[in-house]
């Protein structure tokens, strides 16, 4: 069964941010990184339990999928809500530290 990947307007926000620094300095990584996050999700619609569990959250529901990316990449940070539902909360460029 395929889950429903919902973003709500914070990690749309933390999407459009990573977009608006990547547009910056080169449309075509920008395109890519895009590309790249949208097969990540379409993965994680499909099977969000074979994702790593996020250290800093108590509930085995909370995990993060690494997105790979150039050099580093991105990691969003989610939560299975149901069998047909996961929320991602937060994505971050990997180098960050801020994205629970």
């Amino acid at each position: 069964m395929t889950c429903q990947v919902r973003l709500p307007p914070e990690a749309l926000d933390d999407l459009g941010g990573l977009y608006e620094f990547l547009l910056e300095r080169d449309l075509l990584a920008t395109e890519r990184a895009l590309s790249a996050v949208e097969n990540s999700f379409g993965m994680l619609a499909y099977s969000p339990f074979s994702c790593r569990k996020a250290l800093h959250q108590k509930s085995p529901r909370w995990r993060e999928i690494v997105i790979p990316f150039g050099r580093a990449g991105y990691v969003a940070l989610f939560e299975i809500e149901d069998d047909r539902t996961v929320t991602v909360t937060a994505i971050r460029h990997q180098r960050e530290e801020d994205y629970h």
